[in-house]
């Protein structure tokens, strides 16, 4: 029974998961070739980088079918690293070429344990926290990022400048571009056998070998970025750490600030990948589980030599679109672009760049959420703002920055509406006691609206505020309330706090035991009784 749960969570359907990692494979090659160059760093390092955390995450991590490799927003990150990096290694009494890729070894190793612990102490639960709003703008700025990277590819090198494709060259690619999608596309509405983009890029790459066709390919894209080829040998162990701490001494600082950096930009993007899957497929996954994997792959990275990465949103919806649900998929994709690597250079290097610009570009129409564009007039206006903010910053920065600018607008915005909540009804007893009925949540950003509603000076010897329809949220509601009791006593009148939650009480007590005497400890409540009072009267 166990054995058939184990097999059943590593595959769902093998055949399924088998084309689909080899879809994604193939989509890998210049996703990571890519970065490495964004990166500054040698494009067989982006490639064992994507190998090793593809991986280990698809067997450990914290759903099935999700990918991870080398990713755009980590390349970002690290390039002024690696530069600083390489600038030292020529500065040294000896000078050392690619110092700043050693660093970044070593970042990766901070890198894994943060995100390590992060997963050990559940801090990926917090991605519940992200709004509706910031999840739809960071797939719309996402899909828009995925979208304007492929641009780059109708470009070529015309005497080290990067140039528009002109004439028949940019009409070829924008009909295999067309055709890749146009088969990704009609294909599923015919049979589900086969994926739709494994087949398109099957398809469009026999048009263009057996065509003859002059068209960009991943061997060109490659040699024109600076690199020589996808041939390689297997990750070594590269770390020389005693080696390192001559050119790291007076750079720690770079060094653990770019990891944190990392860590949390790797950790985001992964989170809401994870977060993204689970809605397609309607299942979940484990996100600190998710935190363990992607720092055990960091780490495994940093030790023989990768890039180093996070879960990638593009691939994974391939993945997931292709029939890709299990681990099957995941670890199949990691291992067949080590074996591109290693034995299909020369053919994966045939494979036109229009097949796989085709096949992002159909990821792009899948990603983004086009109901955004119906709702925008039936959402609140600050929830209508936040999506368009997030997608406008993931584009315009990068998708961490986009995530947390939009979860603190998101939390300005609450605290905001809800500080405008708090009333005071207020009514007089027959005995002359004045009587404030508080209601609407009192915290930091209702404080100054609550103490408005009071006239110490001018109230009646006898005050009793009545919390009954009132919660105290945060501490700061707590010495709102303490403040305004110490007022009342300095002017010598008499005042009775009612109705205050346990919580409440303790707190208040601990702030000051002399409040003991104005709060109310009757259990003649008529919304609810507190359990403890009621024990504490039997005793």
């Amino acid at each position: 029974m166990v054995m058939n749960r184990i097999f059943k969570n590593f595959t769902f359907n093998p055949k399924n998961d088998i084309l689909s990692g080899l879809t994604v494979a193939l989509a890998l090659v210049p996703e990571a070739v890519a970065f490495s160059f964004v990166a500054g760093i040698d494009p067989l390092v982006g490639l064992y980088g994507a190998f090793m955390m593809g991986l280990i995450t698809a067997l450990f991590g914290g759903r099935p079918g999700m990918i991870s490799g080398a990713t755009g927003a980590m390349a970002v990150v690290m390039v002024h690293m690696i530069q600083q990096g390489n600038q030292v290694g020529l500065e040294l009494a000896n000078p050392v070429e690619n110092l700043g890729l050693q660093w970044l070894f070593i970042t990766l190793l901070f890198v894994g344990a943060i995100q390590i612990a992060a997963g050990i102490f559940k801090l990926g639960k917090f991605v519940r926290l992200i709004p509706h709003p910031v999840m739809m703008g960071f797939v719309n700025g996402l899909a828009i990022v995925i979208f304007l990277s492929q641009l780059g590819l109708f470009k070529e090198n015309v005497d080290g400048t990067m140039q528009w494709l002109q004439g028949i060259q940019m009409y070829t690619m924008l009909g295999l571009v067309g055709l890749t999608m146009a088969i990704m596309y009609f294909l599923p509405k015919l049979t589900n056998k086969i994926p739709g983009a494994l087949t398109a890029i099957i398809i469009v790459a026999a048009i263009t070998i057996f065509g003859g066709l002059d068209v960009p390919t991943v061997g060109s894209f490659i040699r024109d970025g600076g690199g020589t080829g996808l041939e390689g040998s297997l990750p070594s162990f590269q770390f020389q750490i005693f080696g390192l701490f001559e050119s790291i001494s007076g750079h720690w600082s770079l060094i653990i600030s770019t990891a944190f950096l990392l860590a949390a930009v790797g950790l985001i993007e992964s989170l809401m990948t994870l977060n993204l899957v689970d809605e397609i497929t309607e299942t979940r996954g484990s996100g600190n589980r998710e935190c363990i994997a992607q720092g055990s792959a960091n780490i495994l990275n940093g030790l023989f030599g990768g890039m180093g990465g996070c879960a990638m949103i593009g691939q994974s919806i391939i993945n997931v679109n292709s029939g890709g649900r299990g681990r099957l998929s995941g670890t199949v994709a990691a291992v067949a672009l080590l074996c591109f690597v290693l034995f299909g250079a020369p053919l994966i290097e045939q494979i036109p760049i229009a097949s796989l610009v085709g096949v992002m570009f159909m990821v792009v129409i899948g990603t983004f959420a086009w109901s955004s564009f119906r709702i925008l007039r039936k959402i609140p206006l600050a929830d209508a703002f936040v999506l368009i903010a997030v997608s406008a910053i993931t584009v315009w920065q990068d998708l961490a920055i986009a995530v947390i600018a939009g979860v603190i607008i998101s939390a300005l915005v609450f605290a905001w509406e809800n500080a405008k909540r708090i009333r005071a009804r207020k009514s007089i007893k027959a005995d002359g006691t004045k009587v404030y009925e508080i209601w609407g949540p009192l915290f930091f950003g209702s404080i100054q609206d609550f103490n408005g509603k009071f006239d110490p000076k001018n109230d009646p010897e006898s005050i009793e505020i009545d919390f009954i329809e009132s919660k105290v949220s945060d501490h700061s509601g707590i010495e709102a309330i303490k403040n305004l009791s110490e007022k009342y006593i300095e002017l010598g009148k008499k005042i009775k706090l009612t109705h205050l939650s346990p919580e409440c009480k303790t707190i208040l007590l601990k702030a000051d035991a002399k409040l003991d005497s104005i709060i109310e400890r009757s259990i003649n409540d008529p919304r609810y009784h507190v359990v403890t009072d009621l024990l504490d009267q039997e005793v």
